[in-house]
């Protein structure tokens, strides 16, 4: 007798939702003339987007539906979105270009690093390496910091306002200090299980 599908739960299809929803952002900063138009739409795409990650968290949690297929694909989704976030924004805010390539190179040097050592205590006692309060902390820091460069980018770029960049330079900074203390915690929590002879 054939085996019934399970289906997946509510907040594993959240989790896929978001990745599914970075494109639509991508296109939206890349493809849309209006700069005014551009800068709220591609807000709210990005809230929502990352407002999944806060939703399928909780639900999980409050409805004991946590999965390793959640612990493991949640961060990697958060990965997708935060990368290629930075990665157009350095395309299309070429007065921040500089800095953002920089973010962009920590960001992604830091989730080599963690991804890395989530494999190799997937073979050990340790298993599915769930988020830190720390890597939680970065990602609300990246998230917000998208944010505030889009609405600079809109005021600015849009003659509506020119506010210097300040809020971007701040926030940028702050991304670079939470990305970079965060791996330097999770190298320091699971260093321990990096076995060189194996």
């Amino acid at each position: 007798m054939e085996q019934k599908k399970k289906k997946m739960n509510l907040p594993n299809k959240l989790t896929l939702l978001r990745i599914c929803l970075v494109p639509v952002f991508i296109i939206c900063m890349l493809y849309i003339p209006d700069m005014v138009v551009k800068g709220i739409v591609s807000v709210l795409v990005f809230v929502v987007t990352a407002g999944t990650d806060f939703l399928d968290g909780h639900i999980a949690r409050k409805y004991n539906l946590v999965t390793n297929f959640g612990k493991f694909m949640d961060p990697v989704a958060d990965k997708i979105l935060v990368f290629s976030s930075f990665l157009v924004l350095a395309v299309k805010v070429t007065p921040l270009q500089s800095m953002l390539v920089w973010t962009c190179a920590i960001v992604f040097l830091r989730e080599l690093m963690v991804t890395s050592l989530r494999l190799v205590c997937a073979n050990t006692e340790v298993g599915v390496v769930a988020a830190s309060m720390f890597g939680k902390a970065k990602t609300v820091v990246q998230d917000v910091t998208v944010v505030i460069v889009i609405i600079e980018y809109m005021l600015i770029e849009g003659r509506i306002l020119n506010t210097l960049w300040i809020a971007s330079y701040i926030f940028l900074f702050a991304t670079i200090i939470t990305t970079i203390f965060s791996g330097l915690d999770y190298l320091k929590t699971y260093s321990k299980y990096i076995d060189p002879n194996e």
